[in-house]
């Protein structure tokens, strides 16, 4: 048996409950990952909520998790009984001790990242390198607005500039916030609560405008999004922190911009795919060049807490549940 996260309906963080489940013998092309850590994401709530369809109730939550193989099915030879591992992605079911999956998901996490950092990394981090290196393929002298800024995915996009030679505007909703995002690379920061964004960008790239926004927020920024982007700039919307985007006008684009919705899945649908955004993210982390910043680390038994904290909008950096 494992302890899990379960939800049997979709609604507020009340519906997840802590249950005993079989945990079964990993089949062909599985292992069994016994969980040091497992990463709170935004993700977890849009399936948490019904935003996004869950894979059928009731249903284990979660899509991050690090620990170490106890086992392997047939015809699994690159990762093997008491390595080190880390994953991102579906099938979902990460908020628990242990868990049979796919083996494909899982990547070997080196001693010098800590499982705590690995369960946090991946997910976020992996969705900074695809937006960088493959959605826009960012270079040196680009000028991005990243929305949320001092938050998981928001404080890795930051340093991930600066190594780029990125000048990063991050928008974020306090003081406080905004010192956390220039202390990770941000150049400039746009506090949304007492500032004129759209007149912010403008004054910060002469009038000119930022080459690529990169959204997670949607609906409440969405307008103004658009009005920061230069001509031929790039709208790259990856999220709905405060709802869905309504349907979408072409004629918003104003017959100059471009617009993309990207998520994780693709970019690491293949192995050859996954290795190549984990591949450089472990570098970077390894290195020390890009550090994970874990702010909120709860019991798994608190889920409903670490949901309430995140979704208020809370929490700052990286959060991560300890069976």
């Amino acid at each position: 048996m494992t302890k899990a996260v379960q939800i049997s309906s979709t609604g507020g963080p009340e519906v997840m409950s802590l249950v005993d489940l079989p945990l079964g013998k990993p089949g062909p092309g599985e292992a069994l990952v016994r969980h040091h850590a497992v990463g709170l994401n935004y993700i977890d709530v849009y399936f948490r909520s019904g935003v996004y369809p869950a894979e059928g109730l009731p249903t284990v939550l979660g899509m991050e998790g690090a620990g170490v193989v106890e086992a392997v099915g047939k015809g699994v030879e690159h990762v093997k009984p008491g390595d080190r591992v880390a994953y991102a992605g579906r099938p979902m079911g990460a908020y628990c001790e242990a868990r049979v999956l796919p083996a494909a998901l899982l990547v070997k996490l080196p001693k010098a990242i800590s499982f705590e950092t690995g369960a946090a990394m991946m997910l976020k981090g992996m969705t900074a390198q695809y937006l960088y290196r493959r959605t826009a393929n960012l270079q040196k002298g680009h000028t991005i607005l990243f929305h949320a800024a001092a938050g998981g995915v928001g404080l890795i996009a930051m340093q991930w500039a600066k190594l780029l030679g990125v000048t990063a505007i991050g928008t974020v909703g306090s003081d406080e916030k905004a010192k956390l995002a220039l202390a990770h690379g941000a150049a400039h920061v746009v506090n949304y609560n007492t500032e004129d964004l759209v007149a912010r960008v403008k004054d910060i790239t002469n009038g000119r405008g930022v080459d690529v926004v990169y959204d997670s927020v949607g609906k409440a920024t969405w307008e103004r999004s658009l009005q920061c982007l230069r001509k031929y700039g790039l709208m790259v919307s990856f999220g709905n922190a405060s709802g869905k985007v309504a349907p979408v006008d072409l004629n918003q684009l104003n017959g100059h911009l471009f617009l993309t919705r990207p998520s994780l899945m693709p970019y690491t649908a293949s192995r050859a795919e996954l290795e190549l955004s984990s591949g450089e993210l472990i570098k970077h982390v390894a290195s020390g060049k890009i550090k994970i910043k874990i702010d909120q680390t709860y019991p798994l038994s608190e889920v409903v807490q670490a949901h309430t904290d995140l979704e208020a909008r809370k929490t700052t950096g990286c959060s991560v549940l300890i069976p």
